[in-house]
């Protein structure tokens, strides 16, 4: 193994909640130098998401294990001269800020692209939005609930049915995806930077990240495709192609799309080969035109037995399925596990977070370090800027630090 692939590039985390502050959790958790900037006091707010009613109810806070974690903390209050300084410092030898704080709030805080990158030319800028940086709604505030899954179309194609209300969001559904494009988008530039010497601005929203989710069905409209209202799960046009619940009341999917093939499988594994011969299930075309017959038929089947023994089943028979998984699910996926895609915190192991999506051969992770208390690292950091311990005494007796 290598050393982190990061090691040395620092990193500033002047963002807020999800989509921004995520795309720099990618680089702390590839060995980057992370600063999270918090406000003093209460911190970023998203560190009480949890506690919002609705939430899973936990012990831990971990929405900010998971976005926060290895990291840095530094307590700045950025509407103070003496703060916008401190930051300012930081900018100097930084190589990649990122911020989502509204345009017309970077400008008052001097820490817009303009401001920064005359401070530093090499540095990268990461400007996340929730609709774009022009045009008539530029100021709009947004959350991925509204700019991402509302915005793009993607909330009213998943409902179960055209008379349906529109589905509701899973909280950071949007934004996590956001983050990985964000954070994509940092490391060009920074491959850019390689080639020229110079750092430039990245930029992206929660509506462009939206539309290139559902930009198989944007691309549609944009071509001025005509669309067909889903139906109802019983009205669907392919029975095998189709979610079914088990006798536990858990659900699973149904995806064959090479039916001559595995028709005759399913029919068999699930001890119903006499469909087979069934002449409205003889042909794909008989099973299209007859596919509310055989979702009821194999509805009766699959209330037969509970999910585990058609999880066996169906895998044993290579059919292309899978389960409808709950959150609670995930703790006990052993391929989850067994790939990674859960990590623990050697600080304390009875938390564990969800690992970066991607891995390369010969670069190793950082093992993930707990994320930092509201103004954690202040000293340390502050230090490393040159300020001596009088100095910070004063900036902390002025609340411009804590």
């Amino acid at each position: 193994m290598s050393e982190s692939l990061f090691s040395g590039l620092k990193v500033i985390d002047c963002g807020s909640y999800i989509a921004a502050p995520a795309a720099t959790t990618i680089f702390a958790d590839l060995g980057a130098d992370v600063v999270k900037i918090e406000p003093p006091g209460a911190g970023d707010p998203y560190r009480q998401l949890p506690r919002i009613p609705g939430n899973p109810v936990s012990e831990h806070d971990y929405a900010w294990l998971l976005d926060s974690h290895s990291k840095r903390g530094l307590a700045l209050d950025l509407d103070s001269p003496n703060g916008q300084e401190v930051l300012h410092r930081l900018v100097a030898d930084a190589d990649v800020f990122v911020t989502n704080y509204p345009l017309r709030v970077r400008g008052k805080l001097h820490i817009d692209y303009e401001t920064l990158s005359a401070l530093n030319d090499r540095l990268v800028y990461g400007s996340f939005t929730g609709y774009g940086e022009t045009g008539p709604e530029v100021a709009k505030p947004g959350f991925d609930a509204t700019s991402y899954w509302a915005r793009s179309g993607m909330m009213d194609q998943v409902r179960n049915s055209p008379e349906a209300t529109p589905a509701r969001a899973v909280i950071g559904q949007g934004d996590h995806p956001s983050a990985m494009t964000l954070y994509a988008g940092l490391v060009t530039a920074l491959f850019q930077r390689e080639r020229t010497g110079t750092g430039t601005q990245v930029s992206s929203s929660l509506l462009a990240n939206g539309l290139w989710a559902n930009s198989y069905l944007a691309t549609a409209a944009l071509c001025h495709a005509e669309f067909i209202p889903r139906p109802r799960r019983e009205n669907l046009f392919n029975a095998l192609s189709c979610h079914y619940q088990a006798a536990d009341g858990k659900w699973l999917l149904l995806t064959i799309l090479n039916e001559d093939r595995y028709w005759p499988v399913l029919a068999r594994c699930v001890g119903r080969a006499d469909l087979l011969t069934d002449e409205r299930f003889a042909t794909q075309s008989d099973r299209l035109r007859n596919a509310h017959a055989l979702i009821l038929t194999l509805d009766e089947v699959f209330d037969r037995h509970e999910r585990a023994h058609w999880e066996r089943v169906l895998g044993e028979n290579n059919i292309v399925f899978d389960i409808v998984a709950t959150p609670a699910d995930i703790p006990h996926d052993q391929q989850v596990h067994a790939n990674g895609l859960a990590v623990s915190f050697p600080e304390d192991e009875r938390v564990s977070t969800v690992a970066v999506p991607f891995r390369l051969a010969n670069v190793r992770t950082v093992p993930p370090r707990l994320p930092p208390s509201i103004g954690q690292h202040t000293d340390e950091v502050l230090a490393e800027l040159g300020y001596d311990a009088e100095r910070t005494a004063a900036l902390r007796a002025a609340g411009t630090v804590a």
